[in-house]
């Protein structure tokens, strides 16, 4: 008996259903290997986050519990207080990057400057230089104008990066707003502030939003450049988390590790809200 006559299926399947098949495997395993990726890591912190003891070859934990929590939120624990402060520190750094992006994209956006493309470029250097020296030079400048350990010296740090965010989401902002309807307040009577602290702003707003929202999460998440820069005397929750690792204490790191997910989540759906295709599509032009 032949193969085709004991499996009568094989020999009528067509080529294209079978490599339409292996595509399929292909895209699920994909898929798989994706969700691990992401999943993974996240699985093992809600692991230790809630493990009272694991003990090595063990591949979960052997107690869980809820004790290592109260110890996080405990006075002397510092989780309040650094989150307290990463907070402040975050709010402090998206006030000074609006405050100097706001101008920055209405000036990008609306006149005609020279070497625009250039300016543009310039706040993308923080993100084209290896952190490490950057910090290492501005951790002794800072030293001797004695802003080492003080919340300014850490906003100026996170400032840096921020403004690379800050200034091309609200150039590009202001780039989406027609300029036919600031032409026409200005018919109507509108004086220049008038006019742009009525149609441009309030139109160019969702986006500048999510430039902030960019900006604080960037703050928050932090690490390197408190380290340098703000060690001993300001402690956030990235440092915090840093001390817990390094001492062993996996399941204080993943709970602070959490508390730092949870509104980076959040923070992130409002910006899927806020930063709109039109606003996108501006980003760099």
């Amino acid at each position: 008996m032949s193969a085709a006559s004991a499996f009568p299926g094989a020999a009528g399947t067509p080529p294209g259903r079978i490599a339409s098949a292996a595509r399929m495997l292909l895209r699920a395993a994909a898929i798989a290997l994706l969700a691990f990726v992401i999943f993974g890591p996240l699985a093992n912190l809600l692991l230790w986050a809630f493990a009272e003891r694991w003990y090595f070859p063990g591949k979960i934990p052997q107690e869980f519990g809820l004790s290592f929590w109260g110890r996080v939120f405990e006075p002397r624990g510092g989780a309040v207080q650094s989150l307290v402060t990463s907070v402040w520190i975050a709010l402090l750094t998206v006030a000074f990057c609006l405050a100097v992006a706001v101008p920055a994209g209405y000036a990008l956006a609306r006149l005609k400057l020279p070497w625009r493309a250039f300016i543009l470029l310039l706040f993308l250097l923080p993100q084209a230089i290896p952190n490490l020296p950057i910090y290492v030079n501005i951790a002794r400048m800072f030293y001797e104008l004695r802003l080492n350990g003080t919340v300014v010296g850490v906003v100026l740090v996170h400032a840096a990066h921020g403004l690379v965010l800050a200034v091309w989401i609200a150039s590009a902002a202001f780039a989406a707003v027609d300029v036919q309807l600031e032409e026409a307040a200005r018919n109507l009577g509108a004086g220049p502030w008038r006019c742009f602290a009525t149609v441009t702003l309030p139109l160019a707003a969702p986006g500048l939003i999510a430039s902030a929202i960019f900006v604080f999460l960037e703050s928050l998440d932090e690490f390197t450049g408190t380290y340098f820069v703000g060690v001993p005397d300001v402690t956030t929750l990235p440092l915090l988390m840093f001390n817990a690792s390094m001492g062993g204490n996996y399941q204080i790191a993943s709970i602070t590790a959490l508390l730092l997910l949870v509104p980076s989540i959040a923070f992130m759906l409002l910006v899927e809200r806020f930063l709109k295709a039109d606003v996108l599509a501006m980003v760099g032009r």
